[in-house]
């Protein structure tokens, strides 16, 4: 069973300097009880994705076609006050500054409780559900940091906080927009274990937004790759990291630093620029970067099955 289901989504913002298509025919699935990883580089889309599921996109943004599809409902043609009963009660999101997600004036029981304002239950039941929601992401003495403040925690509690505020409604979907960027090394290792360990005892899936792909590569079970508003690759996290096949993710896995075999004051990157998406190139959105081009990329290349569901949006696809 499929939970999210996205399809051809285009995403326009006006600018003085003319429309920009900041997402263009995105289309892939997010299945029952996985985790999917979105990656890319900063400016390829993501926060504008999970802003137009979540129909929070500004004033100046619009979707211009296709479908985004959640439990069997059309996202795209809810009213305001239906997709405010979705959010936090069937779509949660975590974001990656958990200080700016929680209210600094309020004690951290006090919002656990506002959270719970549609379940229907007594004072005392969300008292109860709060600190049961506190324990199950290792907060040390629940029942007394529920009356502390933010401000009092540290960043990895608040971001374990913010994780257990998201959760408290069991939703089926969870949206987490780079939670452990700002964590040390050693904090990311344990709320990726975490969110781990939380997803297979509440059952639902995860939409994961990252820029790390060790992260990526230890917690996704599917992965999207993006590149200027576009999916250029989609797959198993196995299939895509293992054998990628459009150039971007082939030369986007090479940047990874974990993955340079000696040590080196340079670090491999990927020569040119993100195109200007208000005057977006004909063809391959990637051709000015790509060190295979071909005379046929200055066509629009179609979406190429290479193996089991991975499929790349390249004419060569098949010949890596």
């Amino acid at each position: 069973m499929t939970v999210l289901t996205i399809k051809d989504l285009n995403v326009t913002f006006s600018t003085e300097g003319g429309d920009l298509r900041a997402l263009r025919d995105v289309s892939f699935e997010v299945p029952e009880r996985r985790i999917v990883g979105i990656v890319g580089e900063s400016g390829c889309g993501k926060s504008t994705l999970i802003n137009a599921i979540l129909g929070l996109l500004a004033d100046n943004g619009r979707i211009d076609g296709g479908s985004i599809l959640f439990e069997g409902q059309e996202l795209t043609a809810l009213s305001a006050p239906k997709m405010r009963d979705l959010r936090g009660q069937r779509i949660s999101t975590v974001f990656q500054d958990p200080m700016g997600a929680l209210n600094p004036v309020l004690s951290v029981g006090r919002q656990m409780q506002n959270i719970q304002y549609r379940s229907g239950l007594s004072r005392a039941e969300k008292d109860a559900r709060s600190v049961d929601m506190l324990r199950l992401v290792r907060i040390p003495d629940p029942e007394h940091a529920w009356a502390r403040y933010p401000h009092e925690f540290s960043g990895g509690m608040k971001q374990r906080i913010a994780i257990a505020m998201a959760l408290m409604m069991e939703p089926a979907l969870l949206i987490a927009d780079e939670p452990t960027t700002a964590l040390d090394a050693t904090l990311e290792v344990a709320t990726i274990e975490l969110l781990q360990d939380l997803q297979q005892q509440i059952g639902c899936s995860v939409l994961f937004i990252s820029h790390h792909l060790g992260v990526i590569a230890e917690l996704c079970d599917d992965v999207v790759v993006m590149y200027a508003g576009e999916v250029v690759e989609r797959g198993t996290t196995r299939q895509v990291f293992n054998t990628p096949r459009h150039p971007y993710s082939i030369r986007l896995l090479e940047c990874d630093p974990a993955r340079q075999a000696e040590r080196t004051r340079n670090l491999p990157t990927i020569p040119g620029e993100i195109p200007d998406l208000r005057r977006r190139p004909q063809g391959c959105i990637f051709a000015n970067r790509c060190d295979r081009k071909v005379a046929a990329c200055d066509e629009l290349p179609p979406d190429v099955a290479v193996g089991d569901g991975q499929v790349a949006r390249c004419i060569l696809a098949e010949a890596v």
